[in-house]
């Protein structure tokens, strides 16, 4: 019978030493595209040229299709929808010498009105139970700047390399928001924040 107990007790250690340890050594890679500039087929090409060639080439397919696949639209027809308008920007630094971030991360406003955060190239130490907080605080150094100053959660970390896309909750006035941070939910802590300028 202690046999047994001391043998759950060590599976019950491996699965939660596993569950803490294994972000260290494992990315999660996500690669989101950013379509929204496509609406109904209408392609905004002023938006499309503002990226870096490398970003276009990537879309160029996408692209075309929606272009090509649209429908005619007389002149008489309303306009469509504004492109994406970026609203703020910044970059993500590390926390500290452990917890590190790099890639920026962009607040749009949707031509349909809808917000969305965008993070591009973006990297972080990986870690559990990584969430994305659009934080007040306009340059969060410590995790009391966080939970102090007030957040709102904006879900799950999709994945700690790469692009990725997040919507921001209806009624949420984004002029009160300094920053964006990658925070670790399990333990409180601050893994890479990013301050807000104006788009």
């Amino acid at each position: 019978m202690k046999r047994i107990l001391l043998i759950a007790a060590g599976l019950v250690v491996l699965a939660v030493a596993w569950f803490l340890g294994s972000p260290l050594f494992i990315d999660n890679i996500v690669d989101e595209e950013f379509d929204y500039m496509l609406d109904g087929g209408g392609v905004d090409m002023d938006t499309v040229m503002a990226m870096p060639e490398s970003k276009r080439m990537e879309m160029k397919d996408g692209i075309m299709a929606a272009a090509a696949s649209a429908p005619d639209v007389s002149a008489a027809d309303d306009m469509p929808a504004a492109a994406p308008e970026v609203v703020a920007m910044g970059n993500f630094i590390d926390a500290d010498a452990v917890h590190k971030g790099s890639g920026s991360a962009n607040l749009y406003r949707l031509g349909d009105g809808r917000k969305l955060l965008r993070f591009e190239d973006f990297r972080v130490t990986n870690g559990p139970a990584l969430v994305v907080y659009l934080a007040k605080h306009p340059a969060p150094t410590q995790a009391s700047d966080v939970t102090d100053g007030g957040f709102v959660r904006l879900g799950k970390l999709k994945g700690n390399i790469g692009n990725q896309n997040y919507e921001i909750p209806q009624g949420v006035d984004v002029t009160e928001y300094g920053s964006v941070v990658i925070w670790c939910e399990l333990f409180g802590v601050l893994f890479s924040p990013a301050s807000f300028t104006e788009g």
